[in-house]
């Protein structure tokens, strides 16, 4: 049995304002829950139905009508969870890091956190104007990577002004990625869905690279920018490891 304040905490969740007044997140699906059971993320609360093999000390059983009442799904999973939000880590700058300026998609977000995780990329830095990375959506899209990146919101001014290496932006007119040669250390930054990467960044970018078209007509405008996440990702590895 879910109590009516339960109901109504985990419902408030699904607003940034109150998942930072309460330090606490919703994560659904089976494999994610499992993801983040599995991890340093500590677990507040599991709500789950009798047909959910997921153990866990904080667990209550919940009819499938209660189960969609706390859910944010369309059709709800067997289980919904509740995670303490963890302490973000000091950042990595021996490594690359990918930083977001202003990425507003929640798909996006999660589709990069993932490729983070897939090409071994630990800090992820993201502008203040950046989707929360706990959305319920982006913790969707993650599929449990947010577990292994360590994720830190700031002024991206800030954070490059703490950099020695070398900052990559991610432009239409810059140079040809597969012809530069990429470092094993730096910071590779991507921009706005709509507009790219804003002037007051780009002023600060050490290295403009690009992603070429090789379209006939050359009529694609630009590439989705978690798409293109990947093509650079793959790229800054395998130039670094095929050396």
């Amino acid at each position: 049995m879910i109590s009516k304040n339960q109901v109504k905490l985990i419902q408030s969740l699904k607003q940034k304002k109150f998942r930072n007044e309460y330090q606490l997140f919703v994560a659904e699906g089976i494999k994610t829950i499992t993801e983040l059971l599995a991890s340093h993320f500590d677990l507040h609360q599991l709500y789950a139905t009798e047909s959910c093999n997921i153990d866990a000390n904080n667990k209550i059983l919940v009819t499938e009508a209660e189960l969609k009442k706390i859910s944010f799904l369309k059709t709800p999973n067997k289980a919904v969870a509740i995670f303490k939000m963890p302490k973000t880590l000091p950042i990595n700058h021996d490594n690359l890091i990918v930083a977001l300026d202003d990425v507003r998609d929640p798909g996006n977000l999660g589709t990069i956190i993932r490729l983070c995780d897939w090409f071994g990329v630990s800090d992820l830095v993201c502008s203040n104007e950046t989707v929360d990375c706990y959305n319920p959506k982006v913790v969707q899209a993650t599929m449990g990577s947010i577990t292994r990146v360590n994720i830190t919101y700031a002024d991206l001014e800030q954070v490059f002004s703490k950099n020695d290496s070398q900052i990559f932006g991610a432009f239409m007119d810059g140079e040809n990625v597969y012809q530069y040669n990429l470092p094993k250390k730096g910071m590779l930054v991507l921009g706005n869905e709509a507009n790219g990467i804003s002037r007051s960044i780009e002023n600060l970018v050490t290295e403009r690279i690009s992603i070429p078209r090789f379209g006939s007509l050359q009529a694609t405008e630009s590439l989705n920018v978690a798409t293109a996440t990947a093509i650079l990702l793959s790229e800054f590895k395998r130039n670094f490891t095929g050396k």
